[in-house]
């Protein structure tokens, strides 16, 4: 069975090196759904809580939300940090509180103190489910994600890599060692 949760992003992108509209810096608005698999647990009577994967997906994905997106050979790059250096804010301000801690991954690093994220990938829809599954994927057993900005859309399915139990108090998945971290439960 599956449990899934959805998570809107507003963010800003531009496609370097495409010859069309979308080479200019423009924003959107878009929505992930992830899909997890499981069975259902005795006593929560769930896979996996729906709001701990939305909790887990967004302590990493929430550094996309309201932040410009770039490939890391786009040349607006370089000239969008040396502006935030010249303003006073390339390493954030008191009012900045919308991030997540920062992350380096193969695909994406995030700089939460300026809201920017600078990709390997052109920021597609399936740019980002490949950045999404990447992240996430030691995380959650996750086996689908979509996502859609505007009128466009893509979907890719994952074997499903279940090897824990979960959680009978809780629902969340065991640890390797056979213990809830969120409740302390050992098995």
């Amino acid at each position: 069975m599956r449990s899934f949760t959805t998570i809107d992003l507003q963010y800003a992108h531009r496609f370097y090196g495409f010859k069309g509209e979308a080479q200019y810096l423009h924003g959107h608005s878009g929505t992930l759904t992830i899909e997890v698999e499981g069975s259902i647990t005795k006593g929560p009577n769930m896979i996996f809580p729906c709001n701990e994967i939305h909790k887990t997906a967004w302590d990493l994905l929430q550094n996309f939300d309201h932040a410009l997106v770039l490939r890391d050979d786009d040349p607006l790059l370089p000239a969008i940090l040396n502006v935030y250096e010249t303003q006073g804010i390339r390493n954030g301000t008191e009012t900045n509180t919308q991030k997540g801690p920062a992350f380096k991954t193969a695909l994406a690093e995030a700089y939460p103190e300026c809201r920017l994220v600078v990709t390997k990938e052109t920021m597609t829809v399936e740019g980002m489910i490949k950045i999404v599954y990447d992240m996430l994927k030691d995380k959650l057993n996750i086996v689908k994600l979509t996502f859609t900005s505007g009128a466009n859309g893509a979907i890719a399915e994952f074997p499903s890599q279940k090897n824990n139990d979960n959680c009978p108090d809780c629902g969340i998945e065991l640890n390797s060692d056979n213990v809830c971290e969120k409740c302390g439960y050992e098995k």
